[in-house]
């Protein structure tokens, strides 16, 4: 394991918690199933290999009452038999929002076009905002190598 580079950035600028909560609380009332947040969260922190996120997702999807097996199934939910339609077309917009940079138009229209068959654009709305935030945090932490199982 890396050694930790700095305190987490919320340690050392406290103030830029309150609108990141705010955010949260934003996305949770947008009526995206919660637990399909969780997994667009662990999607989105496994591609950008955040250690921290990845174990304090699974904790709080397993509390939210996610399975094992769907936990162990998001690397390759593609192949997996146990996500319907709607959680899909989240993860695959996720891989996509996260990976920007590996397709030439951003986001392909049919990955929006399959989300916007499944969300409403509150929803849409919600997941675009709580992808991009789960990237936010995968970033800084991975920069600052915060190590998995510390408390934000």
């Amino acid at each position: 394991m890396l050694p930790t580079r700095m305190r987490n950035p919320a340690e050392v600028l406290p103030e830029a918690i309150k609108p990141l909560q705010a955010l949260y609380s934003v996305v949770q009332k947008s009526g995206v199933v919660p637990l399909t947040l969780g997994l667009v969260h662990l999607r989105a922190s496994q591609i950008n290999g955040c250690s921290f996120c990845v174990d304090s997702g699974v904790k709080h999807a397993k509390q939210a009452g996610e399975s094992d097996e769907r936990l162990h199934a998001v690397a390759a939910w593609r192949e997996s038999p146990y996500f319907d339609d709607a959680e899909c077309a989240a993860l695959a917009l996720a891989e996509s929002m996260t990976r920007l940079a590996d397709n030439g138009d951003g986001v392909p229209d049919v990955v929006w076009d399959e989300a916007a068959r499944h969300f409403s654009e509150q929803e849409l709305g919600g997941l675009v905002l709580w992808i991009a935030v789960s990237n936010l945090y995968n970033r800084i932490n991975v920069t600052t190598r915060q190590p998995a199982g510390k408390a934000w």
